[in-house]
């Protein structure tokens, strides 16, 4: 089961992309799908099946934004979490091959289109949550387990 946190810029973001769907796009599409309605023939309308394909893909967007909005619970930054790991930090770890990352863990709703962060739910934040600087934090892997050591931890505030 995924874990329902989520930081404030993370909720602020499904919170613009459900108000664009409802206010911007469904509008467009469902005058464009009745536009296409009136030419006659649905059957072989491409125009029509396509924008119809689109508001069923917008109406089960919009489902899943309200219901996650609601379940969702917003986690601030709060200065008890200076100098450790919890959820919405941003930190660097590097191994001992001397690859480093840097990356904010952050709720699932939050880690696509982004490359910089990662679930709260992954092994890895698992593993980082509540470490301090230069702390070992040893991530299990199919290939077996990996250390990182965290060079450092910093919030958004």
């Amino acid at each position: 089961m995924r874990t329902k946190l989520i930081t404030r810029k993370g909720y602020n973001k499904l919170q613009q992309e459900l108000d664009h769907l409802w206010r911007v796009e469904r509008p467009e599409t469902t005058a464009k799908v009745a536009w296409a309605a009136s030419l006659g023939d649905r059957s072989e309308n491409a125009d029509y099946q396509y924008n119809k394909k689109r508001l069923r893909e917008i109406d089960r967007r919009v489902r899943y934004l309200r219901k996650s909005l609601e379940l969702l619970r917003i986690v601030d930054f709060s200065p008890q979490q200076e100098g450790k790991v919890f959820f919405g930090a941003w930190v660097e770890v590097e191994n001992d091959d001397g690859d480093s990352k840097r990356f904010q863990i952050v709720g699932y709703d939050e880690i696509f289109g982004r490359d910089d962060c990662i679930s709260i739910d992954s092994p890895m934040a698992r593993a980082l949550l509540k470490k301090e600087m230069d702390d070992e934090a040893i991530v299990p892997t199919p290939a077996g387990n990996v250390s990182w050591y965290i060079t450092a931890i910093h919030y958004e505030k």
